[in-house]
């Protein structure tokens, strides 16, 4: 499965608060050096990085003199604004010492859920590459609120990807890869070399796993992100950030971490959109016939085979489409708003004038 790096790809790295911190919290300047100068071999090697980085919470509570990560959302807030500013300020001369330069990103699901703002982002982000500028992406932790928030970095990450047609999503972390179990119970837990997508261990893996202490993100995190990136096409690989010349031996096709293999077709930039850019604001069940004509006959999604409607949501939203046990199946853009769905739910579609849902609006995600 592994392949070596295409010559100028661009390459996306991500690195976790627990990568970048002390146990007790506050940054680890030894442990970002170690992050830059493995992304700034990227730049010479001619594959243009983008660093997605957590910490900034982590540098920034210590500095206001807490003892531990706070749970507040305004000290939250605070803690991101100070520890922000710590952060850049350290891969700012940690970059210069290697002639590089870099620009600050910060976004949020809002910026990424309006297709013009989507892709402003990804121009941005090109035009900083195409000047030699690493991008150090981030979620915007001051003035986010929940329902905007990604949760984690590691999704941020994989929209990073998306954005940027990156070669290669590497998600650095403080363990070796994922596991068959989790190594902390399990003495026989196994390291997995290689995995597909879709492979049902990942399923499993996702649905045990709980997340660290300093970060918002777990193992569940990475294997959601992994998947994302397969949709565009992109295989991503997990692994320890704590190893001498990690990216370089992972680029160079070196049996290290976990390997995420993705899909062998991409979906177009606008599918990858509705996928991943738009936050969805409510779903629908369908019944087992809607799932078949879906999924593997490429049908719009019509009234008659909805079974129930979840959230409040208006024309024109984004809405999962599940099955009666909630499995998710795909994602769409809803042509009728949820007032007017659950009246004509179950019922012929000349009732509502057409789809619920267009095949060209809507993402299978299974």
């Amino acid at each position: 499965m592994r392949r070596t790096l295409a010559q100028g790809a661009p390459v996306v790295v991500k690195v976790g608060s627990s990568s970048l911190s002390t146990p007790a919290g506050g940054l680890d300047p030894d442990a970002v050096d170690r992050i830059v100068d493995e992304v700034a071999g990227l730049a010479q090697l001619g594959n243009p990085p983008v660093l997605v980085t957590s910490a900034a919470i982590a540098a920034g509570f210590p500095a206001l003199g807490m003892s531990e990560r706070p749970t507040d959302i305004a000290d939250l807030q605070v803690a991101a604004a100070v520890g922000q500013t710590h952060l850049m300020e350290r891969y700012a001369g940690a970059f210069a010492k290697h002639g590089l330069r870099i620009g600050q990103v910060l976004l949020t699901k809002d910026v990424l859920g309006n297709r013009a703002q989507y892709l402003n982002a990804r121009a941005a982000l090109e035009r900083m590459l195409s000047f030699g500028v690493i991008p150090i992406v981030n979620e915007n932790d001051t003035v986010v609120i929940d329902e905007l928030k990604f949760g984690d970095n590691d999704q941020l990450a994989a929209i990073a990807s998306h954005l940027v047609g990156a070669d290669m999503l590497i998600i650095l972390t403080d363990t070796p890869g994922l596991y068959t179990d989790d190594p902390r119970f399990k003495a026989d837990a196994q390291l997995l070399s290689a995995v597909r997508h879709n492979d049902e261990v990942l399923d499993r893996i996702r649905s045990e796993s709980g997340q660290g202490a300093l970060g918002s993100g777990g193992v569940s995190t990475k294997v959601t992100a992994a998947r994302m990136a397969a949709f565009s096409g992109i295989p991503t690989v997990i692994a320890k950030s704590h190893q001498d010349d990690v990216v370089a031996r992972i680029i160079a096709g070196h049996d290290v971490g976990t390997w995420v293999d993705p899909r062998p077709n991409s979906l177009s930039a606008r599918k990858l959109w509705i996928a991943f850019g738009l936050p969805s604001l409510g779903s629908v069940a369908i019944d087992g016939g809607a799932v078949k004509a879906v999924t593997l006959d490429g049908r719009s999604l019509l009234s008659a085979g909805i079974a129930s409607v979840e959230g409040t949501f208006e024309r024109g939203a984004a809405v999962e489409i599940v099955t009666p046990s909630g499995d998710l199946v795909a994602k769409g853009i809803s042509r009728v708003g949820s007032e007017a769905l659950v009246e004509v739910a179950g019922k012929h579609s000349s009732q509502v004038g057409g789809e619920v849902i267009h095949r060209d609006d809507m993402v299978i995600l299974v």
